[in-house]
């Protein structure tokens, strides 16, 4: 069950991929009006490419989740999961509703008017329809009569008829299931700032699972009613209020994690800090510009779990003040520089600039707490008491004879370190991370992945794994694959 999960949360980060695009967009348009005082022809163009993107979240989300679920990034999956999407949205429209039950359109339900391209519930829903579809039924093989349909012509075919089941079962629960939905985001709503607090609270304890992104999903998208990303980015909220679920990121992002960073290489041993300077400053950069902090993270939640749990109270602290005092900024992807300074042009930001001034705050307390219990008790962060192995490879600079790819010997290593190729059952990545399925981890080599560059490594169980690379870990994901077909062939 964890594992689909954390599979589910990966499939999630592709959909989410393409949100910056209407980030850019939408921030063109602000930019054009604030310095034309007006909503002129320019400004509708680029604002309505931008909330053509979210308004479409539903069908990018169950394409994703189809994607990220199916045991191959294949066409049909894509193909499958619109055809699903659009089945199920169609059914359930109200105007059909009222026809099914043969009531009046003011006894419809308000679920149902829910239930359009921007659903991201049932575009997940429906994405794991179609992977499921994919996974039993691309291999399949029909009677002589039927061939034309077999294999993944077969795929599509069955996620409607599927999909056709799922709107018959929707027509009597999503009711329930939208009123409950609704409740929980009314209740969270109630909390105010207290609920803010708590999600970022938990937001980062569920990091190591990779469920963070199914919490996500209740307070940045339409699934709960609350849909902080879009309401932010298309400007349909409340000033103040909208963006209370994303502002509070930013000062952890920008500020908090490098400063942790910064403590973790001032208390490193002497002969350690030139590698512990060249992790974290990377990690740092990553954190700083574009908000990813999982490659400082995973260097110290496992070592230093008592420093995470402070890092996900300072969190949740930070979201908690962000809220109180109404000071919000919104991103597309995550709370980095780049998603800050598009916030600034956003006409629904309130005194964005204030969030700055909590980072420098929070700067201070992650560089004191972290320096504190790292020193007071001889906490074994990364280049404390142990050897860091040099990296076997450059991956800015490394070419083979074999292949042209600078993730070559990265990938090559990695897969050695994994215990060969028989041992790997298959291979996904999210932001940062391989995601590994293996015979048996124990035959895992920790020392001879992390030479070749590898942050850190997690075992979930005997056949889990996982491999923090950074940024560029979808680069060594597809060199991996691409090792793996060529020495099968």
């Amino acid at each position: 069950m964890l594992n689909f999960l954390q599979r589910i949360g990966r499939s999630l980060m592709l959909p989410v991929a393409v949100l910056p695009a209407a980030a850019i967009l939408i921030a063109i348009a602000n930019t054009i009006a604030a310095f034309s005082n007006n909503t002129n022809a320019a400004y509708t163009f680029f604002f309505s490419a931008g909330t053509g993107i979210i308004s479409q979240l539903g069908l990018l989300f169950a394409i994703g989740v189809g994607l990220g679920m199916a045991k191959k990034n294949d066409g049909a999956v894509a193909l499958a999961t619109v055809v699903g999407f659009f089945t199920v949205t169609t059914l359930l429209k109200p105007e059909n509703v009222t026809k099914y039950f043969n009531i009046s359109s003011s006894e419809v339900n308000a679920g149902f008017t829910t239930l359009n391209n921007g659903n991201v519930f049932i575009g997940i829903l429906v994405g794991l329809i179609a992977a499921y579809a994919y996974n039993k039924f691309a291999s399949t093989e029909l009677p002589t009569a039927l061939s034309f349909f077999s294999g993944k012509r077969l795929v599509p075919i069955m996620t409607a008829l599927f999909s056709v089941v799922l709107a018959g079962i929707l027509l009597f629960v999503w009711p329930f299931v939208y009123s409950g939905l609704v409740h929980l985001g009314e209740f969270i709503l109630r909390l105010g700032p207290a609920g803010a607090g708590l999600y970022g609270f938990f937001n980062r304890l569920l990091i190591p699972t990779g469920l963070h992104h199914a919490l996500n999903a209740v307070f940045w998208f339409d699934v709960a009613g609350v849909n902080d990303i879009a309401n932010f980015q298309s400007q349909q909220g409340t000033q103040g209020l909208t963006g209370r679920y994303m502002a509070g990121f930013f000062p952890i992002m920008m500020f908090g994690v490098p400063a942790a960073a910064l403590a973790m290489y001032h208390t490193a041993d002497s002969k350690n800090k030139k590698q512990v300077a060249s992790l974290m400053l990377a990690g740092s950069i990553s954190a700083f510009v574009v908000g990813i902090t999982e490659p400082i993270e995973f260097a110290f939640m496992f070592v230093a779990p008592q420093l995470y749990l402070i890092h996900a109270l300072l969190t949740g602290a930070s979201l908690f003040i962000a809220a109180l005092f109404q000071w919000t900024a919104g991103f597309s992807f995550s709370a980095g520089l780049i998603d800050y300074v598009l916030s600034l042009v956003n006409p629904i930001a309130n005194t964005p600039l204030m969030l700055i001034l909590q980072g420098l705050v929070f700067f201070v307390l992650y560089y004191t707490i972290f320096r504190f219990m790292i020193v007071k008790f001889n906490i074994k962060t990364p280049g404390r008491g142990t050897e860091i192995p040099e990296p076997e490879v450059d991956l800015n600079e490394h070419e083979t004879e074999t292949s042209k790819s600078k993730y070559s010997h990265t990938a090559s290593t990695i897969i050695a370190g994994l215990g060969g190729e028989d041992n790997i059952t298959s291979v996904t990545n999210c932001a940062t991370r391989l995601r590994l399925e293996l015979r048996d981890t124990s035959l895992m080599d920790e020392s001879k992945i992390k030479s070749a560059g590898a942050v850190g490594i997690m075992k979930n169980g005997k056949h889990q794994a996982q491999v923090i690379i950074g940024t560029h870990v979808q680069q060594v994901a597809d060199e991996i694959e691409n090792q793996m077909e060529h020495n099968e062939k």
